[in-house]
């Protein structure tokens, strides 16, 4: 499983990196639960979290359809689709930027539709 382990390992940097960002702020705001009322630590903390609600999923589905042996092109879609989709995301919703956010979102949603499609097929 090459692209699922390259994959996850750069998405378990990817979280350190985000969850990291939320623990500095919490300190710098003095937030040690919830949210507070600082609209930076909101931003890093949902930016986050949306990472972490869609990543799992996309690594099972990617996983899975390695171990099924589907083509390399199809594979490297799911992981490409993914890889873009929360970089742009984080980027959007940590920088204000709606159109990352959406087109992130909108990668993000086609690498799990391309990973159904994969394992339905």
């Amino acid at each position: 499983m090459m692209v699922t382990s390259l994959v996850a390992a750069i998405a378990a940097v990817a979280l350190v990196a985000l969850s990291l960002a939320v623990s500095l702020r919490r300190m710098k705001v003095g937030t040690e639960i919830g949210v507070g009322d600082d609209p930076v630590l909101l931003h890093r903390i949902r930016a986050q979290g949306n990472f972490i609600e869609y990543v799992p999923l996309a690594l099972i589905a990617l996983a899975l359809a390695e171990y099924r042996n589907a083509s390399p092109t199809i594979l490297w879609t799911i992981a490409g689709l993914l890889g873009a989709g929360r970089l742009l995301h984080a980027i959007g919703i940590l920088g204000g930027s709606t159109p990352a956010r959406a087109t992130g979102m909108i990668a993000t949603y086609a690498a799990l539709l391309v990973g159904a499609w994969t394992l339905a097929s």
